[in-house]
C-alpha cells in the first residue's frame, strides 16, 4: 500500500509544477549512480543553475539527500524516496503515456 501523502507530493513535483521533466531525469540519473549538480548538468545537458534549482526543491521535499561539503558535496536518492520508488515508477509511466497520446 503506497503512502497517500507520498503519492500527492510525487505527483505534483513530477505532473504538476514546471520542471517536473527534468526532476524525473534527475532522480533517473541518481537511481544509477550518486553524483554533484556539475556532474548532472553535464549528463543532462541542463544549465547548471537549472539542476542546481531542481534538486534544491528535491531536496526541500526530501526526495534527495546530499554528503559532503562545497564543491564535493554528492546527491543521493533518499531513504524516503527509495520506500517510495514504486508509485514514482507508476507515476512516471502514467505521465510517458499520457505524453504519447
Amino acid at each position: 500500500m503506497s503512502d497517500p501523502a507520498a503519492r500527492r507530493l510525487l505527483w505534483y513535483l513530477f505532473a504538476g509544477s514546471k520542471g517536473g521533466e527534468n526532476r524525473i531525469k534527475i532522480i533517473n540519473l541518481l537511481q544509477d549512480t550518486p553524483l554533484n549538480i556539475n556532474r548532472m548538468a553535464e549528463v543532462l545537458n541542463l544549465d547548471y543553475k537549472a539542476v542546481q534549482h531542481h534538486v534544491d526543491v528535491l531536496q526541500k521535499n526530501n526526495l534527495v539527500s546530499r554528503m559532503g561539503e562545497k564543491y564535493g558535496i554528492m546527491y543521493f536518492v533518499s531513504n524516503y524516496l527509495e520506500s517510495n520508488m514504486d508509485t514514482f515508477k507508476e507515476i512516471v509511466n502514467k505521465i510517458n503515456k499520457s505524453k504519447s497520446i
